[in-house]
């Protein structure tokens, strides 16, 4: 693992760099142990998901990603987080089932509840955490002058303590019903497959959205090196493998930009652009890569996620290469990293490249 970026006071993102090789993976398959696995089952909301792909293995995943696969939908939906925590709701989909909620709102600035796994985390300011009378933790960067105090507090909702009638649980009852009391906005996504029938959330008039990909077929770009060099890791070349990677960690975000810095016809004055591809003269005489681009939107599932990688590993031959890049919402905390982008290079016998960005907004 190697990190690009120090803290500093004017840098504090950290981009991790992972090198390693996956075990062979069929369709179907519950994959849960170790990288890249376990990195994407660390990311809570997802807000956009891309995958790159040379242009040959398009009609194959557009079989088996959009026509075969289970259809995943989020919704939309207006509830009080008294609702979330009673009735049926409480039970079926807290208690027995699996969900993501996310409240509109930036942690940062305004009161955001988030549920996950179970959990739920409320970042609230000074004022309302004062008034809800429930123990939290301070949080956010100390002495950063203008920011107002903010707190954090977390359940577990899934405990055996999390019952009415329990001491701890009746307290988050109350502050729902004086404090936390008014309807918000919330992102909804059933993380099982399974629904509970009568659907409790049909009673808050929920809006659906469908998760269809946007294709893009016609990305023209100039060839360039995919494949870590032997040299690299025969010598455990560390500064070498970290030049490799931001370069074409660079290229791989142009392409998902579409920037017209990447494609094959692209003849921009060096005094208005100076990049190049990876690999520099050589790489820009070898011929054009096409390329498509799959995309999805909305709040997606890091499950889904998973399962989607399995598909394109199953249906791309190995000597294919491709790269999933997922991005988390801008405004929701993560404990992992805020962007995952994974790279399987070509005739790759199971290794890959994932690229971790972490870092405040």
């Amino acid at each position: 693992m190697a990190t690009l970026h120090e803290n500093s006071l004017y840098q504090t993102q950290k981009c991790f760099i992972t090198y390693g090789k996956m075990n062979h993976v069929e369709a179907g398959q519950v994959t849960r142990r170790g990288k890249p696995w376990t990195s994407i089952a660390a990311r809570g909301f997802i807000h956009k998901l891309d995958l790159i792909v040379p242009y040959n293995c398009l009609e194959p995943l557009r079989q088996k990603l959009v026509h075969e696969q289970q259809s995943h939908s989020y919704f939309r939906v207006t509830m009080t987080l008294g609702d979330i925590l009673s009735g049926e709701f409480f039970t079926e989909y807290i208690k027995r089932g699996n969900i993501l909620m996310l409240s509109r709102g930036k942690h940062s600035v305004d009161n955001v509840f988030m549920l996950h796994e179970g959990t739920l985390t409320m970042y609230i300011d000074r004022e309302t955490y004062e008034r809800a009378g429930l123990t939290g933790n301070p949080y956010g960067a100390k002495g950063a002058r203008g920011a107002k105090p903010r707190w954090v507090i977390s359940y577990d909702l899934r405990s055996p303590s999390m019952l009415h009638g329990k001491k701890g649980f009746d307290r988050l009852i109350y502050a729902c019903k004086n404090v936390f009391n008014e309807p918000l906005s919330w992102l909804f996504c059933n993380v099982t497959k399974s629904t509970p029938s009568p659907d409790p959330l049909s009673a808050h008039s929920p809006a659906r959205f469908a998760l269809e990909p946007q294709i893009t077929e016609s990305i023209q770009a100039k060839s360039t090196p995919l494949t870590i060099p032997k040299q690299v890791l025969e010598s455990s070349d560390r500064p070498g493998l970290e030049e490799f990677a931001t370069d074409l960690y660079e290229w791989l975000s142009l392409v998902r930009l579409q920037s017209p810095r990447v494609e094959a016809q692209d003849a921009i004055d060096p005094y208005l652009s100076r990049y190049e591809i990876p690999g520099g003269v050589a790489a820009a005489k070898t011929e054009t890569m096409p390329l498509c681009k799959l995309s999805w939107q909305g709040l997606i599932a890091s499950g889904w996620v998973r399962d989607m990688l399995i598909d394109v590993l199953v249906t791309c031959p190995s000597s294919m290469w491709f790269a999933l890049c997922a991005t988390s919402f801008p405004w929701t905390p993560s404990g992992g990293s805020n962007e995952l982008s994974l790279l399987r290079p070509p005739a790759s016998d199971g290794e890959y490249l994932m690229w971790e960005i972490s870092g405040s907004e």
